[in-house]
């Protein structure tokens, strides 16, 4: 004999498809109040830039509008960390790099969030590679020649970096590791502080930012040897990789990606992926954000999500391995 379903059972149920098509509805509407993106950096860098024009391109699509906010601090951590704890209805989201999201969490003993449990991953949006450069009056024209130089003069080299953890400071590390030289390394409180060192004899070697670099290697002022991503630049196409020069695996970058907190529902996710990758193609914006030095990526949400699975321990060991500390 069929049973039949209890009252409760039936209240459930009735509670159940409501919460289910008042979601939907909410998702169909969506967005339909302002959107905020938070970036944990000073306005005028890439994160900034790419995501004001973000908000310059869907305020053309979406009415209601979308604001960038400067959430500045710990190294990006704090904007990440504001997200983490938002409600997952798509109206705050993060143009989050890997800092706050794989470098910082080996760094630190705690960062307020897990960077694969608290966040929905919406596509990573582009990469910011480094160039390995040298100054005129270094010997080495290669990288072999470099190599030999550092191991016969283990204490010739010396780099600036703009921050315990940034990809200039751990380009550096996995140089090292990878080839069994020494560099001794400074910090400095941004690139425009390590430059002028470079440039000045203070400082003989640096994996520098594309986009503060690349002037200064077409002015004839520093040389180049290797670009840091898996594939070359547009910008500078003649210049190998590391791991067209032999370090396979090598990467040190800066990257960056739209995302949002745990739990955002899948329509909303599909939705901004969309409009965030349609963006990404037009030719204006693809224009202005390669000319900074930018790879744009696009990737599917899947994709960025394993992206940080697969980084967390890669610069987990190398930070534990290099003995490597930030200020708590």
């Amino acid at each position: 004999m069929r049973k039949i379903a209890g009252p409760m059972v039936g209240v459930g149920v009735a509670v159940v498809l409501a919460l289910a098509s008042g979601l939907a509805i909410a998702q169909s509407g969506y967005p339909d109040k302002p959107i905020r993106i938070l970036v944990g950096f000073s306005a005028g860098v890439a994160p900034d830039v790419t995501s004001r024009l973000f908000g310059d391109k869907w305020n053309e699509t979406w009415a209601k509008g979308v604001a960038v906010e400067n959430v500045t601090g710990a190294g990006g951590n704090l904007a990440v960390a504001q997200v983490a704890k938002s409600a997952p209805d798509g109206y705050t989201l993060a143009m989050g790099g890997n800092a706050s999201l794989v470098i910082n969490p080996n760094l630190m003993d705690k960062v307020g969030y897990d960077p694969v449990k608290d966040f929905t991953y919406i596509t990573q949006v582009f990469i910011v590679p480094n160039l390995l450069v040298v100054p005129n009056d270094v010997p080495a024209k290669d990288i072999k020649e470099l190599i030999a130089l550092a191991k016969a003069r283990p204490d010739y080299f010396v780099a600036g970096h703009a921050g315990v953890g940034t990809s200039q400071h751990l380009g550096a590390e996995l140089f090292m590791s990878m080839t069994g030289v020494r560099i001794q390394q400074v910090p400095y409180r941004g690139t425009t502080q390590v430059l002028p060192d470079l440039l000045g004899g203070r400082l003989n070697i640096f994996f520098g930012n594309i986009s503060n670099v690349l002037p200064l290697v077409r002015e004839g002022k520093l040389r180049a040897f290797a670009i840091t991503s898996r594939k070359r630049s547009p910008e500078i196409p003649e210049l190998p990789t590391m791991e067209e020069l032999g370090f396979p695996g090598y990467e040190a970058t800066a990257w960056f990606g739209m995302m949002g907190p745990a739990g955002l529902p899948q329509p909303i996710v599909d939705r901004i992926h969309a409009e965030t990758t349609k963006v990404m193609a037009q030719p204006d914006v693809r224009k202005k954000l390669e000319s900074l030095g930018l790879q744009l990526v696009g990737n599917t949400p899947a994709q960025f999500l394993q992206i940080v699975k697969d980084e967390l321990p890669m610069w987990g060991k190398v930070i534990r391995d290099a003995g490597i500390k930030a200020a708590q």
